[in-house]
């Protein structure tokens, strides 16, 4: 890591330790100057990272006070999947495995109603499209490609957020796709899986009707 990124690393951690600070703050514990300090913090607020307020004070001219924004949250560690795995191992245990396919299908049923708001194509490509776009926002690297026969397309997810519970539980992959299948209004196959231990979830996409392939 170049001392450059060390340092704006450095004023990221202080800023989410002591909630806000002025630059002569941090100058002073990081032992540089303000102009130095300045410097990063133009391209930590540029990259909407870190915000800054006036802040009037007893005595002197009113000064600057950064803190971070939420943009930045994403950047420390979060343990949010381990925390689903175990309240799903919880809930298990009280309630049985049927209790965790319901909630399974009524997660699934709940993106259903919000992709379909965002998914009206008029055509499979443009469906596909944009289901890529919402799966992005999300965190999956979707690729799209055409498929073997004219009218089918190949969607790859490079990442899985949710790989941790869908290692222990497969309920999460098998409602992943069912959610496909209504949002596009086609026949989806998957071939490749992250959480059966592949490098990527692949799917295959077709038209219902097969004399919409070319």
């Amino acid at each position: 890591m170049s001392r450059r990124n060390s340092t704006r690393n450095e004023i990221l951690n202080m800023l989410k330790l002591h909630g806000s600070l002025t630059v002569s703050g941090m100058a002073s514990q990081l032992q540089i100057t303000e102009m130095a300090v300045r410097r990063h913090l133009n391209t930590l607020e540029r990259d909407d990272l870190i915000a800054s307020k006036m802040v009037r004070q007893a005595m002197g001219r009113p000064t600057n006070v950064y803190s971070l924004t939420e943009e930045a949250d994403h950047l420390f560690p979060r343990h949010y999947s381990e925390f689903a795995l175990d309240f799903l191992q919880d809930l298990e245990e009280l309630e049985g495995q049927e209790k965790i396919k319901r909630l399974f299908d009524r997660r699934e049923e709940r993106m259903s109603e919000k992709y379909k708001k965002q998914v009206k194509g008029e055509t499979l490509r443009e469906k596909v499209s944009q289901l890529a776009e919402l799966q992005n926002e999300k965190g999956y690297m979707v690729e799209v490609e055409e498929g073997p026969a004219g009218g089918s397309f190949i969607l790859k997810e490079y990442n899985c957020p949710i790989s941790q519970v869908a290692k222990e539980y497969n309920e999460a992959c098998d409602c992943e796709l069912s959610l496909f299948e209504k949002v596009l209004e086609a026949h989806v196959e998957r071939n490749e899986c992250i959480a059966q231990g592949e490098d990527k979830c692949v799917y295959v996409i077709k038209p219902i009707n097969e004399s919409e392939l070319e």
